[in-house]
């Protein structure tokens, strides 16, 4: 019924830059929040990012000051923007949207497939 798709993941060396994207589509009648999330080798997956519906975002400290979330509520993207990437960003980043299904009045949480994002040293 829901799919989030992902792109833009890839290798990059640091300092480097890459924008993920994430298009919500399926029987969606709405969307709270949009997020992303990471999960490094042998760690636990942590929130990277999130943005609310109006606008309102937060941010991992980590990566406070170098990426930056953003959501267009049209296409139901949302969007991440890394800069100054380090190669402790190395992780499957996904994707996760709370939405409303048509027809439903129980929001649910979706994920995306992840894509990988390598910094080399």
């Amino acid at each position: 019924q829901v799919q989030l798709v992902e792109s833009g993941g890839g290798l990059v060396q640091a300092g480097g830059s890459l924008r993920l994207s994430c298009e919500a589509s399926g029987t969606i009648s709405s969307i709270t929040a949009m997020g992303w999330y990471r999960r490094a080798p042998g760690k636990q997956r942590e929130l990277v990012a999130g943005v609310t519906s109006s606008g309102v975002t937060n941010y991992a400290n980590s990566v406070k000051g170098r990426f930056t979330i953003s959501r267009d509520n049209a296409k139901n993207t949302v969007y991440l923007q890394m800069n100054g990437l380090k190669p402790e960003d190395t992780a499957v980043y996904f994707c996760n949207a709370q939405l409303y299904l048509m027809g439903s009045i129980v929001s649910n949480a979706y994920w995306g497939q992840g894509t990988q994002v390598t910094v080399s040293s």
